[in-house]
């Protein structure tokens, strides 16, 4: 498929190859779009309705307690030497 091209050498938008060609490429554009949309997160975690996670579930709570105890580790004797010696 030879596109004609102009006097500067960029292809002649006015001929039916060209027009074809930016057809195609609007199509990829618009699938490839499509397919990589952002995808809606899964989680099954309840939320109160400032959209923080509810801490009186099931799930909450073992949240809760995950994040207690990397508060406590991060000030432990151990880490704060790690971080004297960095």
């Amino acid at each position: 498929m030879a596109v004609k091209t102009t006097a500067s050498g960029k292809m002649d938008k006015r001929t039916k190859e060209y027009k074809e060609l930016k057809e195609r490429l609007a199509k990829a554009r618009a699938a490839k779009a499509k397919a990589s949309a952002p995808k809606k997160p899964t989680s099954k975690l309840k939320k109160t309705a400032s959209g923080k996670v509810d801490k009186r579930t099931k799930e909450g709570k073992e949240i809760a307690a995950r994040m207690a105890k990397a508060r406590k580790a991060k000030n432990s004797l151990a880490n704060r030497l790690k971080r004297l010696f960095r």
